[in-house]
């Protein structure tokens, strides 16, 4: 099969337009719809059917889709260890992250590859943990440097790099900070403000609470720490952050017995050949544990 039509094919699965898909390979949407006709007459089975203005894949689509996904994947995997024959890293490593690992951890990382492995284009996605876990599941990206689930998975390798506790805080004139020693149950009269409920973070805070959790007004939730930073430093609410985004606008509250932690590393698939791309990024990860 050709793999421009199974690349096609996936955008359009994926993105669920052929416009879309057309922008994002940098080609015309008549040049998508060319490749989907020719892959349909390759297989003799219609991939895609339009209901209204809406695209769904057929049962053979469907069938198709994850795949050609391997296909690809393989056939990505052969260029790379090719020319990794060839002598220094070089080609492309595709690498997700998540917003806090890229902006508090990864920078002296990512400057140090770039000026040892200049031949290496680096393929770089901000993204939430749980889905950067999903696509390395799916063999989709190289590697990822984010936070760890709790939970093992056959399908993936995970490496801790760095221990992140979490700390409770408020804003500095909060009234929480004016009780000499504070407790959880002081915590529960005052609104909170946490990561989205079935985030690794929020996970690691639900097992260290227990069933206190039930108790807490819940003010506010998002994805993203450094807003949960700004929306506490406002006085909307407390919050349990990791230590090292603490500053002169939040205070720290020691509450007896609250001890929690969450794991920052790489995600692999342990499917997918380690380039030489990406043993040079992940000792250059390793240069700063």
């Amino acid at each position: 099969m050709d793999t421009a039509n199974l690349q096609a094919f996936i955008k359009v699965a994926e993105t669920g337009s052929f416009s879309v898909a057309a922008q994002q390979l940098f080609i015309t949407q008549p040049a998508v719809s060319k490749r989907i006709k020719q892959l349909e007459q390759q297989l003799d089975s219609k991939l895609v059917d339009r209901k209204g203005k809406q695209l769904h894949l057929t049962q053979t689509g469907q069938a198709l889709l994850p795949r050609a996904r391997d296909i690809l994947n393989r056939m990505q995997s052969a260029h790379q260890q090719i020319a990794d024959m060839e002598g220094s890293p070089m080609g492309t490593l595709s690498m997700a992250t998540s917003h806090h690992v890229g902006l508090h951890r990864l920078p002296p990382i990512l400057r140090a590859f770039n000026a040892r492995y200049a031949e290496v284009e680096l393929d770089l996605h901000f993204m939430d943990s749980e889905q950067a876990c999903e696509l390395i599941e799916r063999n989709e990206l190289d590697l990822a440097v984010v936070t760890l689930p709790l939970q093992d998975n056959p399908k993936l390798d995970f490496i801790r790099v760095w221990d992140d506790p979490l700390v409770i805080c408020a804003a500095s004139d909060h009234p929480l900070t004016g009780e000499p020693q504070p407790t959880l149950q002081d915590l529960i009269r005052h609104p909170a403000v946490l990561p989205s409920h079935g985030t690794f973070t929020r996970e690691a805070i639900e097992r260290e609470l227990g069933e206190a959790m039930a108790d807490l007004s819940i003010n506010l939730e998002t994805n993203y720490l450094e807003t949960i930073k700004m929306m506490v430093s406002v006085g909307l609410g407390w919050s349990i952050l990791p230590e090292s985004m603490l500053d002169a606008g939040l205070a720290r509250l020691d509450i007896a017995g609250f001890h929690a932690s969450r794991q920052l590393g790489i995600v692999l698939n342990i499917n997918r050949s380690h380039s030489k791309a990406l043993q040079a990024m992940l000792a250059s990860i390793d240069d700063f544990k």
